[in-house]
């Protein structure tokens, strides 16, 4: 529903209207023409390249050194007291060689495409004073022009003292309100406003200083048609705009386009003419003069202090000047207000958060705790009802969407709160199913509780019915006439007002800002709870980083190792097969060592971890000799010191004993009186052994794990015939093991018995990595069984069984998103027998309903497989 304000305020505004009537054309500068107006050029209109300035300055455009002049503005002769014809003629002939210096001195220190420099009251040869500012764009040198005017205040002094004024201003509505009034006394025009843009682009007036008489534009809604975007991208690189006379007669350039048919871009000249239809749009609200001060805040134009004057009025470069420093001010300090109230939030947030976290950290559940506390989340922010879905489960309080709608909700959430908060006050515009309960949620605040899109906290608010104050019909209409196509940008300014429906009360940036802090709190609880619930906060961080760092070094290390094995040249009469299975076996046995490492939970055998680090080395090229008594390390030992010797024997193969031929590795161990273990690690290379220019990741792990991590000792030598390491265990992490004396490891035999022929059988395999998938095929094949089907995930395996069975299944757990429990069930189903297939350390992944089904591990070994596979057949057969 929209209606009319008063029948005199509707009067007065067509008089306005009805004295401005006139066509309004656009200039075209492709084709040098003149173009009505229409809904689709309005927007496109060229307001950077008009092709005239306003009358109260005048302009010269030379070549970008500042020579020759190119192009002026019609009123230059006679504005410079200068009869001659100006095109073509040395600046300094037009301007005197004194301002002509300094004019290109100007143009020195500006950079290409960036506010002009400023030069005050220099006297022409004539006598005339004028004001001057010059800056260079697109290849133009570009001079303006404008009589000096005696002025009492010098700018600095000006702006000194309108900043000095709002600085003390603690809050933004003080800044905003204190703002209008300063720049309304100091500047002298009869309305200013403070301006800001909203999500849509539609502006509000936040504050108002005016002239007595006139009627109020505070708290009126301009539609954002109203500053078209070109105009709002110029806003941001001239960040001061002055119109003289909305009235006056526009001052040609001449030429209008250059030799090469381009017009002269003015985007940073202060003298760039207007618009016609911002023109009439100012007329039409009776306004002969304005004045404009960007507000740019983050790079954003976040809205415009805009004065408006009921006759013509220029303002002089110093007091244009003093302007332009002070909205740089005033942008500075309501950002820095902005980041004061934004940390005053957090402050908030977090004290109101902090007994949460005394509560949580002594209990297992946080999730229950913050569903027991929801009705508490209602004093962070406003709201009419709070939701929390957490583990897949909603609770509500208040005012809320109906429960067969949350599901929805969330799904939405999923996309709309990606890592932040997000907040509107009319939902169903943007979720439309939302509609049917925006009496009970018109608007939402979103806030994740993690950062991965699962758990949300909601805040609602119920629908206001409200009406919007519009300066006008914020709708623009073209009408047709004898005078022709007709602009009628909002000829009526008196308050045209809308009654809104299902939208709630928004919610402002300070409930945003509260909004987000809380986010953060929230999501720290749930950190700092696990946390709290974990040994050595500190060290466990620390130590993350480092394995961290480990896993990326490690996993590189793992690929120049395979690589080595790879190109190892083979022996004299090696077959190619023969090479194969020892390079395979080279392969599995680095994957044992590495699975020994993750599965060290409850500790393990020194001589086993050396054994499956060192098994891969067994090549007959170098001497492998391990000599100690059993030792057991603890869970913890045990894992650092697997990285420590993987680092160590990674080296030896890189540049050590293992490097070359002839090389001789000998390590050592034994337990002193007290308990402690002690390790020696000693290489003999064939050739001299240079040590290392700096220390890499893996030295450094090597000197300071033992030591920070286990309270020990670590020393690494490098002697010109090879590293020596001497490495000591304190006593609380190690303990004798009943185990005989380690020998050098030996490799494992790769013969596959005879009992791994799978003849006949038909295997599915179901893998989603192609290369995997293609060795098991292999695998298969040459045991002479076929591979019925290959899928690549449990959809199409769930097909392929859907027409036929296999008589055995190999399955790989992990399926990229999913896995492959249910195809696991539907072979449980059918009787047929299956192993799973994983690269986990453990059984964590296996469902705990199939525990009892074997499982092989990645990297696959072929001996493995067929084993498997057989004896599955076999308790097939024997059911």
């Amino acid at each position: 529903m929209k209606r009319r304000a008063s029948t005199s305020r509707r009067r007065r505004a067509q008089r306005s209207a009805r004295s401005s009537l006139r066509t309004v054309f656009i200039r075209s500068p492709s084709l040098n023409q003149l173009k009505p107006v229409d809904l689709t050029n309005c927007d496109r209109e060229p307001i950077h390249i008009p092709g005239s300035i306003q009358p109260h300055g005048c302009l010269l455009a030379c070549d970008s050194s500042g020579v020759v002049v190119r192009r002026h503005s019609a009123n230059a002769g006679e504005m410079l007291g200068f009869a001659e014809a100006i095109n073509g003629l040395p600046l300094e002939t037009v301007l005197g060689a004194r301002v002509t210096h300094d004019v290109r001195n100007a143009l020195a220190r500006t950079q290409e495409g960036s506010r002009p420099a400023l030069i005050f009251g220099r006297q022409l040869q004539d006598g005339r004073s004028f004001d001057i500012a010059a800056h260079r764009y697109k290849g133009a040198a570009i001079i303006e022009l404008e009589p000096s005017v005696d002025d009492t205040a010098a700018p600095l002094e000006l702006a000194r003292t309108m900043i000095a004024r709002v600085s003390a201003a603690e809050s933004i509505k003080r800044l905003v309100g204190d703002t209008a009034r300063l720049v309304q006394a100091m500047l002298g025009y009869d309305r200013v406003m403070i301006y800001q843009f909203g999500a849509d682009g539609a502006g509000k007036v936040l504050s108002e200083a005016k002239r007595p008489g006139l009627e109020s534009f505070l708290g009126q809604y301009f539609p954002a048609s109203d500053i078209p975007q070109q105009a709002r991208a110029l806003y941001l690189k001239n960040t001061i705009r002055i119109i003289s006379d909305a009235a006056c007669v526009r001052i040609p350039l001449n030429p209008e386009l250059d030799v090469s048919g381009e017009p002269l871009d003015l985007s940073f000249a202060h003298l760039r003419s207007v618009s016609p239809i911002h023109c009439e749009y100012l007329r039409n609200m009776g306004v002969s003069a304005s004045m404009s001060i960007s507000i740019i805040v983050d790079g954003v134009l976040w809205g415009l202090i805009a004065c408006h004057h009921y006759s013509p009025r220029t303002l002089t470069m110093t007091q244009r000047v003093a302007a332009e420093m002070f909205g740089e001010f005033f942008s500075l300090h309501l950002h820095a207000l902005h980041n004061k109230q934004t940390l005053e939030t957090a402050t908030k947030a977090r004290t109101l958060l902090d007994g949460l976290l005394r509560q949580a950290s002594g209990l297992e559940d946080i999730n229950q705790i913050l569903r027991d506390r929801l009705d508490e989340f209602g004093q962070f922010i406003p709201s009419d009802g709070q939701g929390i879905w957490i583990d897949g489960q909603w609770t509500a309080r208040g005012s809320t969407p109906p429960p067969d709608a949350v599901t929805e909700l969330v799904r939405f959430a999923r996309t709309a709160a990606e890592g932040s908060i997000w907040a509107t006050h009319h939902l169903s515009a943007a979720l439309p199913t939302a509609e049917a309960y925006a009496a009970d949620a018109a608007g939402v605040l979103i806030v994740p509780l993690s950062q991965r899109p699962r758990d949300y906290l909601f805040f609602f608010r119920r629908e206001l019915v409200h009406t919007l104050e519009w300066a006008g019909n914020p709708e623009k209409t073209y009408e047709s006439g004898p005078l022709g196509d007709r602009l009628t940008p909002r000829k009526s300014f008196a308050i045209w007002k809308e009654t809104v429906r299902q939208q709630a009360n928004p919610w402002s940036e300070a409930e945003r800002q509260f909004g987000e802090a809380s986010r953060a709190a929230l999501v720290e609880v749930a950190l700092r709870h696990s946390e709290l619930l974990a040994d050595e906060r500190t060290k466990a961080e620390i130590r993350q980083r480092i394995l961290n760092e480990e896993l990326n070094h490690r996993v590189k290390n793992i690929l120049a190792v395979i690589k080595s094995l790879v190109n190892h040249p083979t022996e004299d009469g090696e077959t190619l097969q023969g090479y194969v299975e020892t390079l395979r076996g080279r392969i599995q046995a680095l994957s044992l060592a590495h699975d020994q490492v993750i599965r060290g939970g409850g500790g393990g055998a020194l001589g086993d971890l050396l054994a499956a680090e060192l098994i891969p080395y067994q090549t007959g090229r170098s001497t492998i000799e391990c000599d100690g008594p059993g030792v057991w390390m603890d869970a913890r030992a045990y894992s650092i010191m697997a990285l420590a010797l993987h680092e160590l024997a990674t080296n030896a193969a890189k540049y050590g004993a293992l490097a070359r031929a002839g090389g001789v590795l000998s390590v050592s161990w034994t337990l002193d009186a007290l308990g402690d273990c002690h390790i020696e690690w000693s290489e003999t290379t064939v050739t001299k052994v240079m040590p290392p220019k700096r220390r890499g990741f893996g030295s450094t792990l090597i000197e300071r794990s033992v030591p920070y991590d286990l309270g020990g000792e670590s020393r690494i030598e490098y002697r010109p015939n090879g590293v020596l390491a001497r490495l000591r265990i304190p006593a609380r992490f190690v303990r004798a093991h009943d185990e005989e004396r380690r020998k050098p490891p030996e490799p494992a035999a790769r013969t596959l018995p005879a009992s791994t022929d799978l003849s006949g059988a038909r295997v599915l395999i179901v893998e989603d990595q192609l290369l995997v998938a293609m060795d098991l095929e292999t695998i298969i094949e040459d045991a002479k069984a076929t591979v019925m089907a290959t899928a690549s995930s449990a959809r199409e395996a769930i097909s392929v069984l859907d027409r036929e069975l296999p008589d055995v299944a190999i399955l790989d757990v992990n399926l990229g998103e999913t896995s492959s429990e249910v195809v696991a069930q539907r072979l449980s189903e059918r009787g047929v027998p299956f192993m799973f297939a994983t690269g986990y350390s453990d059984g964590g992944a296996i469902p705990a309903q199939f525990s009892n089904v074997p499982i092989v591990r990645k990297p696959y070994e072929a001996m493995a497989i067929l084993r498997c596979a057989a004896r599955l057949l076999v308790e097939r057969k024997d059911r």
